[in-house]
């Protein structure tokens, strides 16, 4: 697995830890000897401390090193880092690390030889090895690395859309006997038997003509209604929908968890950087 300087992983760290900076403690050891102090941090890809890079200055030795991240304690109260039982030997044996270092999993492994027991009997394998096969280098100490959370509850407003209806719009046929009035014409033929203007004169027979057949050819018409309907746009019908927009409030009630702290004794206590004595 890649391993990663704490700024590269997370350029916000400091914010991630609540303005702790594990760069800017000392390291001492556990009788209070001070052997050097944070240079910086080497992490994994998942963000677990693996490594801390401790600058020594000791008379006998002066150094930089990668120091497994169980084998301290951190302390932020004191801005101290604890270290246990680093020996002498141990620094000597220890590699110089550079800023250049590449550090693979032989250059790991020859740092976990250093510290390893001599009775471990773990056979490293570069390609099977993970961190939990040492849990005396890569283990936090739940004693000295105690952590909790407070919770606190907060009200999300959030939105989702139900139907509450719908609108069909149709159309049906409604029906109605309409009356118009057509005027037509008839023709028909009018016969009248009037007395002649010259009733009573004598015609001569040569030149009386008298005719048998149809003598007149009349023609009589008559108008018949001719009635039809058309179609035609008697109205236009939009339907459109409109957003109205309106702001309901909401209230419920929410529980934050604080902090309570019972002190017994004669104790110096820390918190938010603020140093008390106090005694009960």
């Amino acid at each position: 697995m890649p391993i990663h300087k704490l700024e590269h992983f997370d350029q916000n760290y400091r914010e991630t830890f609540g303005g702790d900076d594990v760069k800017a403690l000392d390291v001492y050891t556990e009788g209070g000897d001070r052997v050097g102090s944070v240079a910086d941090v080497l992490v994994d890809d998942d963000g677990h401390f693996r490594y801390l890079i401790i600058d020594i200055s000791l008379d006998f030795v002066s150094k930089k090193i990668l120091l497994p991240i169980g084998l301290s304690r951190i302390n932020y109260p004191e801005r101290r880092i604890y270290v246990d039982g680093l020996s002498r030997q141990q620094l000597e044996n220890l590699p110089d690390h550079t800023e250049d270092a590449i550090v693979d999993r032989d250059y790991e492994e020859n740092v976990r030889s250093v510290f390893r027991s001599p009775t471990s009997d773990l056979t490293y394998d570069r390609d099977t090895y993970n961190y939990q096969k040492d849990p005396d280098l890569y283990g936090l100490n739940e004693q000295s690395h105690q952590t909790f959370k407070l919770y606190e509850e907060r009200l999300i407003a959030n939105k989702h859309r139900i139907k509450t209806g719908e609108v069909t719009v149709g159309k049906h046929i409604e029906t109605e006997t309409v009356h118009v009035t057509v005027p037509i014409q008839k023709e028909r033929v009018l016969i009248e038997r009037v007395t002649p203007t010259e009733a009573g004169k004598v015609v001569d027979p040569n030149e009386l003509k008298f005719q048998e057949g149809e003598v007149v050819r009349i023609e009589v018409y008559e108008e018949t209604p001719e009635i039809h309907k058309e179609a035609f746009v008697r109205e236009e019908v939009r339907v459109k929908k409109v957003v109205e927009r309106d702001t309901v409030e909401a209230q419920d009630t929410i529980r934050r968890e604080e902090l309570d702290v019972d002190t017994t004794g004669n104790l110096h206590l820390q918190e938010d950087g603020i140093t008390t004595d106090e005694a009960i």
